[in-house]
């Protein structure tokens, strides 16, 4: 399968697919590879990323915003700057309480979003 952005060096915001995913969540894929993934979510206040789980091991980076995490029953609320690590099979998700962007690393890549 043709992937858009897989293994290119250069990829430029504007040219990547926003993709609503649920009611006031839009994602970008951006650069990836086979073994590592960046993703852009883009957020607004009351939003929903429901709890869920995958065999992805994913790095959460909160570039802005404030969100209430669950991970693995632990819940925190979580603003710019904070980083939160999900291992492979790790319940999850978050509710947006002031509009965000969330940057999420996930290795080995996700097929699923392409």
């Amino acid at each position: 399968m043709d992937y858009p952005n897989k293994d290119q060096r250069w990829v430029f915001h504007e040219k990547t697919e926003a993709q609503e995913t649920a009611p006031g969540v839009v994602r970008r894929v951006l650069a990836y590879c086979d073994n590592v993934m960046c993703v852009e979510n883009t957020f607004k206040k009351g939003s929903i990323g429901a709890m869920h789980n995958h065999p992805h091991t994913q790095i959460t980076y909160v570039a802005s915003g404030k969100f209430e995490f669950t991970i693995d029953g632990e819940v925190h609320t979580v603003s710019k700057g904070d980083t939160l690590l999900k291992q492979d099979g790790v319940m999850h998700g978050c509710t947006c309480l002031e509009d965000g962007i969330l940057i999420d690393i996930f290795t080995p890549m996700r097929e699923d979003f392409l």
